[in-house]
């Protein structure tokens, strides 16, 4: 959790504002996951705060969608073409890209919880 929190101020992710009335808050909360190593031993702990989107709706409270997650029925298909074409692949890992992207709505969310 507290590299997550450093990131997120590292970045200047948000700024902490007085909330305008009217306006419509939303909920955050941590997703924990644990790591495991190619032997099912515990590797790392991870941390995630999101925040709650489902309470907002589309082309109201935002207009674009966006996830950095690749399907697997896309990489089902680009793995057995590379090997055909003696293509070379990459994989990248990008840890908090969220971070780095702009918008132009306002979000307001509930304090953090520990």
């Amino acid at each position: 959790m507290e590299a997550e929190i450093k990131a997120i101020e590292k970045n200047q992710t948000w700024e902490l504002v007085e909330f305008p009335i009217g306006a419509k808050k939303i909920g955050v909360k941590w997703i924990y996951k644990t790591k495991l190593n190619e032997f099912g031993e515990i590797d790392k702990h991870k941390a995630r705060l999101v925040a709650k989107g489902y309470s907002q709706e589309h082309r109201v409270d935002y207009t674009e969608v966006f996830s950095p997650v690749a399907r697997m029925d896309t990489v089902r298909i680009v793995i057995p073409l590379a090997a055909q074409r003696g293509w070379t692949l990459f994989q990248l890992d990008v840890k908090y890209a969220f971070l780095y992207g702009t918008l132009s709505e306002n979000v307001y969310v509930d304090q953090l919880k520990g």
